[in-house]
């Protein structure tokens, strides 16, 4: 069985085009620990999200090497939550998996 660390999270959907940002903010995503990702509420206002993650420049964008372009609270949490949602998925139990469970 796979682990999260072999999963390539950085291209994660696949298929999907995606820039050097894009990739460069999932690979900031995947060396999230899992405890700092079970704190994350999805009913949080966007500056309690920039709060907790705790990576954001003043100017509302966050700190990412390798981008493009800037990255706002908004994608943030569009990617953050997708990222989730992957991850659980690929925790989750194998027969739970094959029927498309949640």
């Amino acid at each position: 069985m796979n682990t999260d660390r072999e999963v390539d999270f950085e291209h994660v959907p696949s298929g999907v085009p995606m820039d050097e940002t894009d990739v460069s903010l999932r690979a900031y995503l995947a060396g999230l620990s899992e405890e700092h990702l079970a704190e994350y509420d999805p009913g949080w206002s966007d500056e309690r999200v920039v709060e907790w993650d705790g990576n954001f420049r003043s100017d509302g964008a966050l700190m990412l090497v390798c981008c493009e372009r800037d990255v706002d609270v908004h994608e943030f949490r569009r990617v953050f939550e997708e990222h989730l949602a992957y991850r659980h998925f690929r925790s989750a139990d194998p027969k739970e998996r094959d029927a498309g469970g949640s």
